[in-house]
């Protein structure tokens, strides 16, 4: 399957060095968060994979030197019921954006771990392929468009600016998720 990620970004990933992979990652995998935290908030039983999603997005912000229990947390996300296989696949609107969010922050995890671009890059590829499909679903909406802009941007930006715009991007996925649902199934 061809990466979704432009080939520019590809390229600087990989001459960048590991700081900019991390921060790469950290704003992928920021914008995605609200679509596994809002979409997961209600879910009896989650709460500590909540807290842990919450905290491993958090730290991932920093760029400055490699997480030291990336793997660890990498093992324990993998347990997530978003990445468990599943005869039926995954149907619905809320399991779909929540999977491709937890599949953002593996991806995330371990590129900061391990500084490797492909790893990055495969982060980008499940941000870009849930805008695409969001895209795909609502009318006008622009998202696959925005976040590769966004991850150029990551890469010739710095973090406090990156972080803002990766907040503000995810609020707005996440109200795009929401309008998908009919009204009886929104929190």
């Amino acid at each position: 399957m061809e990466k979704l990620v432009a080939r520019a970004v590809v390229e600087v990933l990989r001459d960048g060095g590991s700081e900019a992979i991390r921060l790469y990652a950290a704003a992928c995998t920021e914008r995605m968060a609200p679509l596994f935290m809002g979409l997961r908030a209600n879910t009896p039983g989650r709460e500590a994979d909540l807290d842990f999603y919450a905290e491993s997005v958090r730290d991932l912000w920093h760029v400055d030197r490699p997480l030291a229990d990336s793997a660890e947390r990498v093992r324990l996300l993998e347990r997530f019921p978003e990445l468990q296989p599943n005869e039926e696949g995954i149907t619905d609107v809320v399991d779909t954006y929540a999977f491709f969010a937890v599949l953002t922050l593996r991806y995330a995890l371990l590129a900061h771990g391990s500084g490797d671009a492909d790893d990055a890059v495969s982060c980008g590829h499940a941000a870009l392929t849930a805008m695409g499909m969001l895209d795909q679903n609502v009318a006008g909406a622009g998202l696959l468009t925005e976040e590769q802009r966004l991850q150029s941007l990551s890469l010739n930006s710095d973090a406090a600016g990156l972080w803002d715009a990766s907040v503000m991007a995810g609020r707005e996925r996440f109200r795009a998720v929401l309008g998908r649902l009919p009204r009886s199934a929104c929190f």
